[in-house]
């Protein structure tokens, strides 16, 4: 049985080499980008007026000169204009070319103007001020944001800034979920006395949509050769498959033999934790990695946080993806030889130490404790007891 570090690493070692697709930027948001972005041009690529105001020589202002008759207006989006007359000024808008001839711009609060005249009303002015100058952002064919990041509104906006009606991203993994089980029902249907409705492929469908995602999902009933056929199918068109239920070792647990019988690679079977202990990974030539999940919904929740999620950002490249770590607010026991993923509510803390209280709640089939928690705290094996205060490792779905 392996440690929740050698199941991390070894899942990781297997991450799918996925290829780079172009999309328009109104699609891109959520994606990995793929490629480096430069600028091309200087940032700002001209002087930029910061005020609405006039624009000046200080030069005049330095030698005495309060009263400026205005030459014309420097609008923003018109080509920049030339002052004329460096006792005169020019008046000038917000984000416009600062005109030449001018270094100085006096915002109009500052000012008085009255019959094409500008007073200027205060003393404390400097050379140069409320100009944004050219290229002090970046300059022409600096990087500004290197492959490897999620894009988001930032991202976008600079890469719409740069010019980039498409952009390279890394192509998404075509996605199955299947569940398992007599037990459960379709969503919309009435469970019968010993049934319930399907959750966890919603739960797992709405984490991988977080990363643009959409899965497709299919449901098996507990008969072994149905099962082997439809995961045969299925692995003709899916680069990632993540099952969850019949995994574990019960008469009806057919997943790790049908997935045998399809030609798939098991990697391990089960790993030293709570909840989740008989988590499957194995993979199907260079064609496909698969991930079985135990049926019990929190287990399922867990591994889709602690393993699948950290598998997708590897395989589309993502980088600079730091861990997150929370402070127990109270003690803590638990004395199994496991590895102890425990709810936890959160709490931002001084200091900028996150807080985390658990909330153990009743097994690995309490759903309702997703609710009222956050994430989850994962409390290492070899120990029974945990301290307030001390710091894990946190994986947060909230």
């Amino acid at each position: 049985m392996l440690t929740v570090a050698q199941a991390e690493s070894t899942i990781l070692r297997h991450a799918l080499p996925l290829h780079i697709e172009q999309v328009p930027l109104s699609k891109a948001l959520g994606r990995i980008l793929a490629e480096d972005l430069f600028a091309d041009r200087d940032f700002p690529p001209f002087d930029r007026v910061t005020m609405d105001g006039i624009a000046i020589n200080y030069a005049e202002f330095a030698a005495g000169r309060r009263h400026f008759p205005i030459e014309a207006v420097q609008a923003a989006g018109a080509a920049q204009l030339t002052l004329r007359q460096p006792p005169n000024c020019l008046e000038v808008m917000t984000g416009a070319p600062l005109p030449l001839g001018t270094d100085t711009v006096i915002r109009y609060e500052d000012l008085l103007i009255e019959n094409g005249t500008a007073q200027i009303n205060i003393e404390a002015i400097t050379k140069r001020q409320n100009i944004h100058t050219q290229a002090i952002d970046r300059h022409q064919g600096d990087l500004i944001i290197a492959a490897g990041r999620k894009i988001g509104p930032a991202e976008m906006a600079t890469a719409a800034t740069l010019g980039k009606a498409e952009i390279a991203v890394a192509r998404l993994p075509r996605t199955a979920i299947i569940s398992t089980g007599d037990e459960l029902v379709e969503v919309h249907e009435t469970p019968l006395p010993h049934q319930i409705r399907r959750s966890n492929v919603y739960a797992i469908q709405a984490a991988l949509a977080e990363w643009k995602i959409e899965a497709e999902a299919f449901h098996f009933y507990d008969d072994e050769a149905a099962i082997q056929k439809g995961i045969q199918d299925i692995l003709n068109q899916y680069e990632l498959v993540i099952l969850s239920g019949a995994v574990s070792e019960g008469k009806f647990d057919f997943v790790p033999k049908a997935l045998a019988a399809a030609g798939v690679q098991q990697l391990f079977h089960k790993v030293s934790q709570r909840p989740g202990k008989p988590f499957w990974f194995g993979i199907f030539g260079t064609q496909a990695v698969l991930f079985a999940l135990p049926g019990n919904p929190v287990s399922a929740f867990v591994g889709t946080y602690r393993y699948i999620l950290p598998w997708l950002r590897q395989s589309l490249g993502l980088s600079n993806w730091p861990v997150q770590t929370a402070a127990l607010t109270r003690e803590l026991d638990f004395k199994p030889d496991l590895t102890y993923f425990v709810p936890v509510k959160l709490d931002n803390g001084s200091a900028g130490l996150i807080k985390a209280t658990p909330l153990e709640g009743h097994g690995s089939g309490d759903l309702a404790n997703l609710n009222d928690a956050d994430g989850f705290l994962e409390l290492p094996r070899e120990r029974s007891h945990f301290s307030a205060g001390e710091v894990f490792p946190l994986y947060r779905y909230r």
